[in-house]
C-alpha cells in the first residue's frame, strides 16, 4: 500500500491532467488556470502535454513585456517603407483561439495585469497609441506559473478570473509516468463516453426525479447546487461558481451536467478558493464546530410504535442526500492541506503576496528596469531612438511634402527618453530595548527574526541593522548587512539589563534610517520595547523626563517620514500605544512574542 504522501501527489497529478483536459476544450471560457511548481521536469512535462494535446497557438509572455509588444503598435519598417502608418499585432491577438503562457506570474507589473484581466472580460484589445486606433479580437486562456515562495502569490485580479489552482510542488517525477490525458478523439475515449452513456442518463432522471419530488427551492438545479456550495466555503466572488458551472457543462457535452460532473467541477474549481470550512448543516442553519446535534427523544414505546410492532424489524434505510450535500461533501474533502490547515487554525486562507521583496520602487533616469518612455531632453536622460521615430513616423507625409530626399522628418516635440523604475534595498532597523530582567527574552526574539529575515535576504533585496539601547545609552551593534554568518557573529552574546533609554535608543534608529534613506535605500524602524523608560538622553533617572523624551523622539520619526513598527513586548497591553501613536506608527501588542512572529509583524509592517 503506497503511502499517504505518494498517494495525495499522484492525486494533484491526476487533477493536473483532468483540468488540463477541460481547459483544452475552452480555454476563453475557463480563464485558464494557476499552476505553482517551481522550474523543473513535473511542470515542463505538464507544459508538454499542452502543447501535444492543444492544436490552438501558445504564446509565452516574456518578463518585462512592453505595450508594443503586448497589445501591438506601429510597425516601424513597414510604416517607413511605405509611407503612411501600418498597424502591428501585439502577443495577446496572435493569442486568438489560444493560451498565454505567463512565467513568474506572481511578479507581474499592474499594469500587465489589468491589460489581461481586460482582455479576459471581453475577448478584445483596444489599441490606442502611435496614432493607432483598432479593437482587435483576443479570446485566449491563461496559464500563469506561480514560481514565488510562502507569502508571494499572483494578483487577485488575475486569480479570480481563472477556473483552476493547481499545486505540484510536491509531485515527483516518476508519479507522471501514468497514463495521459485521453484524446476526445480516439476510439477507445469514444467507446468509453458510449458505455457511460447509460449511467449518465440514470443519473439525469434521477436528478429529474428528486427534483419533481422536492419543493420550493430546487437543490437539484445544477446553479442552486453550486451557488449554495460556494457560499457554504465562503467563495464571495460569483465568478467561482459561474467558472465551475462551465467546466461541469464542458465535461457533461450534450445535456444537463450529472452529479459526478458536478462534484469534480466543485473540487476542481471551488475546493481551492475555500475561505472558510462549511458548517455541519449548511441550510440556513450553522452549526458551531463544538455545537453537537440535539438528538430525537427517544419513541414512546407505549404509542403505536412499539418495538413489538412486526413491521418495524427491518433497521430504517439512511435518507438519500441531496445533490448540493454531496457536491459540498466532495468540494470540502478535496481542499487542499495546506489551506485546511489554515482554515483550521482561523487564519487567512489565502497566501498574500507582501512588499519588501523587491524594496520599494523608485523612478530614475539611468539607470533600472525600462518601463517606458516620456517626451523629454535626452541631454537629461537616454534617448529611446525606436519610440522617437514611432511618434514621427506618422507626420511624415506632412513634413515631408515634395521633398522626397528626405526621409524621415524628426521634431522635437517628437523626441522620446526612457523612463526606469529602480528597486531600492529595505532595511529592517531593529531598535531592541536590552534593559531589565526581561532583556534576555527580547534579544533572543530580536536575534531570532534577524536571523530568519536574514536567511531570504539572497532572495530580496533585503537588509538588516541591530540597535541595542540599556544603562545609559545606544549602540549600534549590527550595522545594515545582508551576511547571515556576519550577523550571527555580532549577534554572539549581547549584554543585557540596566536601565531603560529609550529617547536615545530611538535617536540612534533615526540616525541609522536617515542615514539609509541618504544612501537610496528604505528604512523601515522596528522598536521592541515595553513603553516604560526610565533614563534621560543626560544619562539620569526620572520616569518623567524619559518619558516626556521618548514621545518627543517618537515626533522625530514622524517629522522625518521614518516608517515605524513598535512591538509592545510588556507582560500588561497598551504599554507602547502612546509612543506608537506619537510616531504615528503601526502599533503590533506581542507580550508573548517570539521570532516567528515578530518577522511576520516585519513582514506585514513593510507591504
Amino acid at each position: 500500500m503506497s503511502p499517504p504522501a505518494e498517494r495525495e501527489s499522484s492525486s494533484a497529478w491526476d487533477d493536473a491532467l483532468r483540468a488540463l483536459s477541460l481547459l483544452t476544450a475552452d480555454p476563453h471560457g475557463l480563464g485558464g488556470l494557476v499552476l505553482r511548481a517551481g522550474a523543473g521536469p513535473v511542470r515542463d512535462r505538464w507544459l508538454d502535454l499542452l502543447r501535444a494535446r492543444f492544436a490552438g497557438p501558445i504564446r509565452r509572455l516574456p518578463p518585462g513585456v512592453g505595450d508594443d509588444r503586448l497589445i501591438g503598435g506601429l510597425d516601424l519598417p513597414a510604416t517607413l517603407r511605405s509611407g503612411r502608418p501600418v498597424a502591428q499585432s501585439g502577443l495577446l491577438a496572435e493569442a486568438d483561439g489560444g493560451v498565454v503562457v505567463v512565467p513568474m506570474a506572481e511578479r507581474l507589473d499592474p499594469g500587465i495585469v489589468a491589460r489581461l484581466a481586460h482582455a479576459l472580460d471581453t475577448g478584445l484589445v483596444v489599441l490606442e497609441r502611435d496614432g493607432l486606433a483598432a479593437r482587435l479580437p483576443a479570446r485566449f486562456g491563461l496559464v500563469l506559473l506561480d514560481e514565488g515562495i510562502e507569502d508571494e502569490t499572483i494578483a487577485a485580479a488575475l486569480g479570480d478570473r481563472l477556473a483552476f489552482r493547481l499545486d505540484l510542488t510536491g509531485v515527483s517525477l516518476r508519479e507522471t509516468d501514468g497514463p495521459s490525458v485521453p484524446d476526445p478523439d480516439d476510439a477507445a475515449s469514444r467507446e468509453a463516453r458510449a458505455s457511460e452513456a447509460p449511467m449518465r442518463r440514470d443519473a439525469r432522471e434521477g436528478q429529474m426525479l428528486r427534483a419533481e419530488s422536492s419543493s420550493g427551492l430546487d437543490r437539484d438545479d445544477p446553479v442552486t447546487v453550486l451557488c449554495t456550495a460556494a457560499t457554504a466555503l465562503g467563495i464571495a466572488s460569483l465568478r467561482g461558481p459561474l467558472l465551475a458551472l462551465r467546466a461541469a457543462r464542458i465535461a457533461a457535452g450534450d445535456g444537463p451536467p450529472s452529479e459526478a460532473e458536478l462534484m469534480e467541477a466543485a473540487r476542481l474549481v471551488l475546493a481551492p478558493r475555500a475561505t472558510r470550512l462549511p458548517a455541519a448543516d449548511h441550510h440556513g442553519e450553522a452549526t458551531a464546530p463544538d455545537e453537537k446535534p440535539e438528538t430525537p427523544p427517544e419513541t414512546d414505546t407505549q404509542g403505536t410504535e412499539a418495538a413489538g410492532n412486526e413491521d418495524s424489524e427491518a433497521p430504517p434505510s439512511p435518507p438519500t442526500k441531496a445533490l448540493d450535500e454531496v457536491v459540498l461533501e466532495a468540494a470540502r474533502a478535496a481542499i487542499p492541506d495546506d489551506l485546511l490547515a489554515r482554515l483550521l487554525a482561523g487564519g487567512p486562507s489565502l497566501r498574500r503576496a507582501e512588499a519588501g521583496r523587491k524594496g520599494s520602487a523608485a523612478a530614475s533616469s539611468l539607470k533600472g528596469r525600462p518601463v517606458g518612455n516620456r517626451p523629454g531632453d535626452p541631454r537629461r536622460g537616454r534617448l529611446d531612438l525606436i519610440a522617437t521615430l514611432r511618434t514621427a513616423a506618422p507626420w511624415q507625409p506632412l513634413r515631408r511634402g515634395t521633398d522626397e530626399a528626405r526621409r524621415v522628418v524628426v521634431a522635437a516635440e517628437d523626441i522620446r527618453i526612457r523612463r526606469y523604475r529602480q528597486r531600492s534595498e529595505t532595511t529592517a532597523i531593529f531598535c531592541v530595548d536590552a534593559s531589565g530582567s526581561a532583556a534576555l527574552e527580547r534579544l533572543a526574539e530580536a536575534k531570532g527574526a534577524v536571523e530568519l529575515l536574514l536567511a531570504e535576504a539572497y532572495v530580496r533585496r533585503d537588509r538588516v541593522a541591530l540597535v541595542a539601547f540599556r544603562g545609559t545609552g545606544a549602540e549600534v551593534l549590527l550595522p545594515p548587512t545582508r551576511s547571515l554568518v556576519r550577523a550571527k557573529r555580532a549577534l554572539a552574546g549581547l549584554p543585557g539589563g540596566g536601565g531603560t533609554p529609550l529617547a536615545a535608543g530611538l535617536d540612534a534608529a533615526a540616525s541609522l534610517g536617515l542615514a539609509v534613506r541618504r544612501a537610496g535605500g528604505t528604512p523601515v524602524i522596528v522598536l521592541l520595547t515595553d513603553g516604560r523608560a526610565n533614563v534621560a538622553r543626560s544619562g539620569l533617572g526620572g520616569r518623567a523626563l524619559a518619558g516626556e523624551e521618548a514621545l518627543g523622539a517618537g515626533r522625530a520619526l514622524r517629522h522625518h517620514g521614518l516608517r515605524t513598527l513598535v512591538i509592545d513586548t510588556g507582560s500588561r497591553p497598551d504599554g507602547a500605544r502612546a509612543l506608537a501613536e506619537a510616531a504615528q506608527a503601526r502599533y503590533c501588542p506581542l507580550p508573548m512574542a517570539d521570532a516567528g512572529s515578530v518577522r511576520a509583524a516585519v513582514r506585514a509592517a513593510t507591504a
